[in-house]
């Protein structure tokens, strides 16, 4: 299983206002990794696409993130990546 696997659909099937769930990698600790809510909203930069808001900060929806549709399918991917959660 790719970490990507029908996690990231170049925005498709994604609407302003969905609820997703992303890995995210603390900047200043590259080996931990949690797994957070995030909002797929308008872009304010680039009108007609899509962006995520995570903490307070707009990311482009791209491949680079790992996007889930609910905490269940990130948690799983998160156990097959990073072993158990808890």
């Amino acid at each position: 299983m790719d970490l990507y696997d029908s996690t990231y659909d170049s925005g498709q099937g994604y609407q302003a206002g969905d609820v997703v769930y992303v890995m995210y990698r603390n900047p200043h600790t590259y080996n931990v990794a949690n797994i957070q809510e995030a909002a797929v909203v308008n872009d304010p930069d680039q009108p007609g696409k899509l962006a995520l808001f995570l903490y307070e900060t707009y990311y482009p929806l791209d491949s680079d993130i790992a996007i889930y549709h609910s905490e269940a399918e990130a948690e799983q991917a998160y156990a097959t990546y990073f072993g158990s959660i808890e």
